[in-house]
């Protein structure tokens, strides 16, 4: 099942710190991350019309404003003089009001995905040691993405957490699908996409369909390496582990950067 990935250009937020369990970092400020939680004030303005809610939103956090309206939600310009009533208006449908009110209680604490995504990211640094360690922010969007990757920055749209069994879910998305939209799918959702975006795929739009499924494999191949579980598990996932059991000396770098997928495709049984 496909997960919803928007790939943006944004600048990066303000970072705070938190203790990692990696003694090798524990001094390197580059690698502490915590979610800054943004979707507290898109909540306190879309469910009250609290104005200086929505005046924070656009002094402290213009870009991600800017991103969930036009990118995200897709509803104007932010420039448009009306899009501030357009944007109140578009959440005062019963469920998106729901959606706020359930994202803001599951997630009132995100102290284990702020853990998480630290050593995460501390781990992701053992093998690719250059690699910038993100910002990353909460929102609540309108189940339409789950995660929104910026210049250095990862959106995550808390609506599409909320557990399989969620009873809304259950309305639009199959079982296969609900199964990744737990908190626990948050880290790992968050290292995938934010490696896809470092390293995308060249001519993504006119390569096989095999090269693409082989390439997002790859990504997943290394998530479950960083997290140190086998998080992913697809076919493509497989075909990757068997291709880098030939090749153990192979630095990650060089098998992220390599887009070159003929011999993994002779592992394809058609």
């Amino acid at each position: 099942m496909k997960r919803n990935c928007l790939l943006l250009l944004m600048v990066p937020l303000l970072f705070s710190g938190c203790k990692l369990s990696l003694k090798a970092f524990e001094d390197d400020d580059k690698a502490l991350v915590e979610v800054v939680r943004y979707d507290r004030l898109e909540s306190q303005y879309l469910t009250t019309g609290d104005f200086s809610a929505l005046q924070q939103m656009n002094t402290d956090y213009p870009m991600e404003t800017r991103t969930l309206i036009e990118d995200v939600l897709r509803i104007g310009d932010v420039s448009d003089p009306k899009i501030n009533k357009r944007f109140l208006t578009f959440y005062q449908d019963s469920v998106l009001q729901r959606l706020i009110s359930d994202a803001e209680l599951q997630y009132a604490n995100m102290d284990d995905v702020n853990t998480g995504l630290c050593d995460a990211f501390a781990r992701l640094r053992m093998f690719l040691p250059t690699v910038s360690v993100p910002d990353v922010y909460a929102q609540i969007g309108a189940l339409d993405q789950s995660i929104v990757i910026g210049n250095n920055t990862i959106g995550i749209c808390l609506d599409k957490y909320l557990g399989e069994n969620y009873s809304l879910y259950k309305k639009y998305y199959d079982a296969e699908h609900r199964k990744t939209m737990t908190r626990d799918n948050i880290v790992p959702d968050c290292l995938n996409f934010y490696l896809l975006s470092l390293y995308p795929l060249s001519d993504s739009e006119t390569r096989q369909q095999i090269d693409r499924d082989l390439h997002m494999g790859k990504m997943q191949w290394v998530c479950n390496l960083v997290l140190e579980k086998k998080f992913f598990d697809t076919r493509y996932v497989q075909i990757v582990d068997n291709y880098m059991s030939k090749y153990k000396s192979m630095p990650i770098e060089t098998l992220l950067k390599n887009t070159d997928y003929r011999e993994m495709k002779k592992d394809i049984k058609i």
